[in-house]
């Protein structure tokens, strides 16, 4: 991902210096975008210890994406633009992440047969860097049969920041959702076990986004967020097998099939073999369609239509 945001990145910023301030200069129309609100929805992604393409994993990259896992997430936010280069933004997300060692042939994690699902409700501070502009506002006094000018907002953007999220694995047992982390399948808490997790965790942002105007107050856009984050077990999966008897004993047979639901190969999967790979944490993908709203001004009583009074609000 983060070649991918340093190629759009040089890409960009070459076209940029290669025209004439590429919509910068001492314009100050970015000054009427200073405040917005904006909304989104899309889909949502997770690269983890489960599911993946048919090869073993690939630590937790883009090319061990499962497509088939896609769920869908939207939110709000809110941007104060401060420069006209520089923004930030605070954004309210949710969605729902999910991964199944079925939708893989790669064999071990196939016969491995764990699955999960987990609801992300993430708040996040970035800053965004604005690579490409082109800003111009449309025409304030319309006259009859005076076509006025359009408005552009046409904007090309990079991100990163910060972000806290709440996240709450599931597997389906005899039909039914069951929360994972209670099943404590990796023996977190119990005697030689691994240390029990949170439902919080925070991540690091990354991304790219591209808008344009489709109006005078209103822009339609698409953003693609990489977060990084610093938990192991969004889908409840890290390190090794636990004693299966003593998950009977102390937690219950739930809590010995959610461990280890194999169908095949069993003698893999038993108590100090390998169940995730711990070195690499969780990452979760937002590819979102925005819409973004201007309320840095706003039309004062005593427009008309098509005409403005003169006086502006900022």
């Amino acid at each position: 991902m983060r070649r991918i945001l340093l190629f759009f990145l040089v890409l960009s910023s070459s076209i940029v210096f290669g025209q004439n301030s590429g919509g910068f200069g001492n314009s100050k129309n970015w000054s009427l975008n200073k405040h917005e609100v904006f909304f989104n929805i899309g889909s949502t992604h997770f690269l983890g210890d489960l599911g993946g393409l048919n090869r073993e994993g690939t630590q937790k990259s883009l090319v061990d994406l499962d497509l088939s896992s896609t769920r869908i997430g939207g939110g709000i936010g809110y941007r104060f633009r401060f420069h006209p280069r520089w923004a930030t933004s605070t954004q309210l997300q949710f969605g729902i992440v999910s991964g199944a060692d079925a939708n893989t042939d790669e064999v071990i994690r196939r016969s491995r047969n764990l699955s999960f699902r987990s609801p992300i409700l993430e708040l996040s501070q970035r800053v965004e860097f604005i690579v490409l502009s082109k800003e111009e506002g449309g025409a304030r006094y319309s006259r009859l049969g005076t076509k006025g000018r359009s408005t552009k907002a046409d904007m090309l953007y990079v991100f990163s920041g910060i972000s806290g999220f709440y996240y709450n694995p599931q597997t389906q047992i005899n039909g039914s959702w069951t929360n994972l982390r209670p099943l404590r399948t990796e023996g977190q808490g119990l005697p030689g076990g691994q240390e029990e997790y949170g439902k919080f965790s925070i991540a690091i942002p990354m991304g790219i986004g591209l808008k344009f105007a489709i109006g005078k107050f209103w822009r339609l856009g698409m953003e693609v967020s990489f977060n990084k984050t610093f938990t192991d077990y969004i889908d409840d999966v890290s390190t090794d097998y636990y004693d299966p008897e003593v998950l009977a004993k102390k937690v219950g047979k739930d809590a010995v099939y959610a461990a280890d639901p194999s169908i095949e190969n069993h003698t893999w999967f038993t108590a100090g073999q390998q169940r995730g790979n711990p070195d690499d944490k969780d990452a979760y993908i937002f590819t979102n369609l925005t819409v973004t709203r201007n309320i840095t001004y706003k039309k004062t009583r005593g427009m008309s239509r098509g005409r403005w009074n003169g006086r502006t609000k900022f």
